[in-house]
């Protein structure tokens, strides 16, 4: 009783009250943002379906232990249970003076033992002294131990009727499941800017004082969503300008944040590739007393405002400021990719600023780099380029020749290829490629369709070529690796480039590797049926494949400057022979 005269005598003497008490909501109708939680509560109450748990989420500030207090008041109103207590009977004024035997308000950080629990559960045995209702408010649940969510949890089932838990929380996941479980749970959300805005101009209003509506802005903003964050940097800002106007600048002084035209010159040096004048800004910027952090999250902001504006959203209240504020050299010059880029680099210096030697000078090297943003080359660029290179390469292999078609029979086990057009009309290679002559006319072949179509009246058929031979072993090699390109085998494409040399005798395909080239060897051995239907398509008549190893084909072949190896360099990189030095042994 002593400590509750003295609070009073405290009261008293405190005339003045902080915004953020002064605004608590004493009803339902005054709980703001959280539409949902107070039209079930009001429900409740109507239909006299009150629950014996209550557990309320949501982040910091958003009204949780102000709905409890006004739930406690519905509950023990005089004329009640009602969703409109009357505020004039004594357990109204009692439960918002804080001074109700039957209204206990317990902290859950310092009270979070199995032995605090006990006491609770030994207390609700007793019933209310003056009120309808024994309503227990424990703030911060997630605080207490697991013992003593066990020892709590016999009693939140089956209280007596008379006895109500309201649990608030800011870190649901931390409260078990089998607590969670038995109550019914509301999560309050957090505030929009617009009406962090609203509520702040209806204070400035009652205390006569003028604000700007950016000024308004930033301090919602900084709030990030809770409204009594947003009332205790008003009051601060508030007593900075006493009479006077709430503006950017008594911010800016206040609290050393940084203006939007500091930003907007820090936005048009980005991507301006003039270092100096990006670090001299910096400079003067930080020596005004701005933290690194202050700076670093009030440039991200700003990024992101001027990626929105690429992407076309211009609300004041995302935004934070009115579009036209932001400037035009800042918006224009940047792509949406570099502006991606930039935020990036700042989201990942936050990251490590609390593990950094010196952030001031990470922030300087930051900013260095955002000032040539526009030479940096971001991953889907550089993706894009070498996609561009390997189908540049891709274009320059060459290409197989399409000389005059000829029926050609098909090995029946020709895997993947044996549907693809190359195979079931394979072209006729003269006698050294494709540069070569023509082979000379033989006479025509016969078919079952012959007779039919001489019977008809049709000419004579037309004389089909003799098969011809095969291609020299170099033209044969690429020949067969271009045809087999086609198909996607571009592994197989380049062993069969590392061989030595290819041979056709008869229906027989011979290919060489060197002693060194085993690999390349095998690999090709295990396609045998690959590399047949293309040297059937190549030669023009089927034929099967044999790899053999030859040790004296390490060394370089006459004519080739080098070998294999030399001529694909030479192919790639589009380069000559200019001198061949031969060295001994």
């Amino acid at each position: 009783m002593l400590c509750r005269e003295l609070r009073h005598v405290g009261d008293e003497a405190m005339a003045y009250e902080v915004t953020a008490a002064r605004k608590r909501p004493r009803t339902f109708d005054q709980i703001v943002g959280q539409e949902f939680v107070v039209a079930t509560l009001r429900g409740a109450i109507e239909r006299d379906r009150i629950a014996h748990a209550f557990l309320f989420s949501g982040p910091r500030g958003v009204g949780k232990t102000s709905a409890a207090r006004v739930l406690a008041r519905a509950l023990n109103c005089a004329t009640g249970p009602t969703p409109e207590p009357c505020g004039n009977c004594n357990q109204c004024k009692e439960i918002v003076a804080g001074a109700s035997l039957d209204v206990i308000e317990i902290d859950g950080a310092s009270n979070t033992s199995v032995d605090d629990v006990r006491a609770i559960r030994d207390e609700v045995l007793f019933p209310p002294t003056a009120a309808r209702h024994k309503v227990y408010i424990i703030d911060e649940v997630h605080m207490l131990s697991n013992s003593a969510f066990n020892a709590l949890l016999k009693t939140i089932e089956e209280p007596p009727p008379y006895v109500v838990f309201i649990f608030a929380t800011t870190e649901i996941h931390k409260v078990p499941a089998t607590i969670r479980s038995r109550c019914q749970q509301f999560t309050f959300r957090l505030f929009s800017i617009d009406e962090i805005c609203r509520r702040l101009a209806e204070v400035a209003r009652e205390l006569d004082l003028a604000a700007d509506d950016e000024a308004l802005i930033w301090i919602a903003k900084e709030a990030e969503g809770s409204l009594r964050d947003a009332y205790t940097t008003f009051d601060q800002i508030a007593s900075f300008t006493g009479a006077g106007r709430i503006s950017v600048d008594a911010i800016r002084d206040t609290v050393g944040a940084l203006s939007l035209d500091e930003l907007n010159q820090v936005g048009e040096l980005i991507g301006s590739d003039d270092g100096n004048a990006m670090l001299a800004l910096a400079d003067t910027i930080l020596e005004r007393g701005v933290s690194v952090e202050r700076f670093v999250i009030a440039l991200a902001d700003y990024l992101r405002s001027l990626l929105l504006l690429r992407h076309g959203v211009e609300r004041p209240g995302i935004l934070g400021y009115a579009a036209q504020s932001f400037s035009a050299q800042a918006r224009s010059r940047l792509k949406v990719s570099e502006l991606e880029l930039a935020g990036e680099m700042l989201l990942e210096l936050y990251r490590n600023l609390k593990q950094s030697v010196s952030p001031r000078f990470e922030l300087e090297l930051l900013l260095s780099r955002l000032a040539r943003v526009q030479g940096l080359v971001t991953p889907d660029e550089l993706l894009a380029e070498v996609s561009a290179i390997k189908g540049q390469f891709e274009n320059d292999s060459p290409a197989p020749t399409a000389p005059a078609r000829r029926e050609a029979p098909v090995p029946a086990d020709t895997g993947p290829l044996r549907e693809s057009s190359t195979a079931r009309a394979a072209p006729a290679v003269p006698l050294g490629g494709a540069d070569g002559p023509p082979p000379p006319a033989g006479p025509a072949l016969t078919d079952t369709a012959a007779a039919p179509r001489a019977a008809a009246g049709a000419g004579p058929e037309p004389a089909a070529p003799e098969p011809a031979p095969p291609p020299a072993a170099d033209g044969l090699l690429t020949k067969l690796s271009a045809q087999i390109r086609t198909h996607d085998q571009f592994a197989l494409a380049a062993s069969l480039e590392r061989a030595q040399g290819a041979e056709v005798d008869g229906d027989r395909l011979t290919i060489t590797f060197g002693s060194r080239e085993r690999y390349s060897g095998q690999h090709v051995t295990g396609e045998q049926r690959v590399v047949a239907a293309a040297a059937a398509a190549v030669v023009g008549r089927p034929v099967s494949v044999k790899v053999s190893y030859d040790r004296d084909g390490d060394q370089p072949r006459p004519g080739t400057a080098g070998g294999g190896d030399v001529q694909r360099f030479l192919k790639v990189f589009r380069g000559e022979v200019v001198k061949e030095i031969s060295f001994g042994t």
